[in-house]
């Protein structure tokens, strides 16, 4: 499965060390003006090598337009993009030709399609999520013709044991830790970029908390059974290499609290709007969202690969110890806020499209 969508649909192709990953999108409106500097920007801020906490692979990632557009202007026809892998090193996974990486998905892909891709991971691979970005950076081009009001930022909210527990009122990254940890708090990012770069040195990985708030969403988005939108973006998050939880709203901290204190109680404004005076539940009421922000939480465990000797066993079924080598994370959230972004964006884009059809 690898599509995404009912009406704005992706299908993402290519392998982390393959000649290259690229996404299809289907059903978007002709006419949207495709801002390549916007594009080629949001694919910056997930490629790999900018700092000394991520990954050493020097990519560019520079997109390429295969199809579905004339002039930057997009025909309707299916459009694809396109990014060419330059620093592809399979030899860097020989040890992994026969053992299995713990905590990846060597072991389940193996079994389910009985072939191994062992260069990187093949589509297991973070970088398939080259194809996500792309694909968003479209979905929030349409997004600012259909609604342009709405704004869609994530930021970094937890690192390890690191928490930074405030909304931001201003997403501007003004310092390098800022910009290296992808959040806008200056104290907290100068401590996260310290606890990553001492858990990289050691060999080790950390896991951590992404935040995101969609604001401008107006109410009537989703579906009312099945197509919640909250289900919706759960689904599209925990897509996401490395995710293990997704909360939305007060999430599991509202099971503390009484219905007197969760209630969002509703009130109108002076232009006559109805609006909530809490947001517990994270702009999401019955699977459609009510025009308040839509704020969740995406949770990503610690990079698999660590650079630390590990017991496993390889397809003969052998104990064998492994010693990875390649180029890794030591921490995945900084580089996952374009990602998480993304698939916000692209949930949204596909919901205001469906919504349109049925208004007509």
């Amino acid at each position: 499965m690898n599509t995404l969508g009912s009406i704005f649909r992706i299908t993402s192709f290519g392998e982390s060390h393959g000649k290259g990953i690229g996404v299809i999108i289907d059903g978007c409106p002709s006419g949207i003006i495709l801002d390549m500097e916007f594009i080629q920007s949001e694919l910056d801020r997930r490629k790999p090598g900018q700092n000394r906490i991520s990954s050493q692979r020097k990519e560019s990632d520079k997109v390429e337009i295969l199809s579905g557009a004339v002039d930057f202007i997009t025909t309707g026809a299916p459009l694809t993009l396109w990014v060419r892998n330059k620093d592809a090193r399979p030899l860097d996974y020989s040890e992994i030709q026969k053992a299995f990486r713990p905590s990846h998905a060597d072991y389940t892909y193996f079994k389910k399609y009985h072939i191994r891709d062992e260069k990187g991971g093949g589509r297991s691979s973070a970088r398939e999520t080259i194809s996500r970005v792309a694909a968003g950076a479209v979905a929030r081009l349409l997004l600012r013709k259909l609604c342009p009001e709405l704004t869609i930022n994530a930021w970094v909210s937890g690192v390890g044991p690191l928490e930074y527990l405030d909304t931001p009122t201003d997403f501007s990254l003004t310092t390098d830790f800022c910009r290296a940890v992808q959040c806008p708090d200056i104290d907290f990012s100068a401590k996260a970029f310290e606890y990553i770069d001492e858990v990289r040195k050691s060999g080790d990985s950390t896991g951590g908390i992404i935040r995101c708030q969609a604001t401008g969403v107006p109410a009537g988005l989703g579906e009312p059974v099945f197509g919640k939108l909250h289900a919706l973006l759960g689904a599209a998050m925990l897509s996401i290499n490395a995710v293990k939880g997704f909360e939305y709203g007060s999430g599991f901290e509202g099971t503390k609290m009484k219905g007197s204190q969760h209630n969002d109680l509703f009130y109108s404004d002076f232009n006559k709007e109805i609006h909530t005076r809490s947001n517990f539940s994270g702009g999401i009421q019955g699977g459609i969202s009510n025009g308040e922000p839509i704020c969740f939480r995406v949770a990503f465990k610690p990079t698999a690969t660590i650079l630390q000797p590990q017991t496993t066993v390889n397809t003969e079924g052998e104990e064998v110890v492994l010693m990875p080598k390649g180029r890794h994370d030591p921490c995945v959230v900084p580089r996952a806020v374009p990602i998480v972004e993304a698939m916000t964006a692209l949930v949204l884009a596909d919901m205001f499209l469906l919504d349109r059809i049925r208004r007509i």
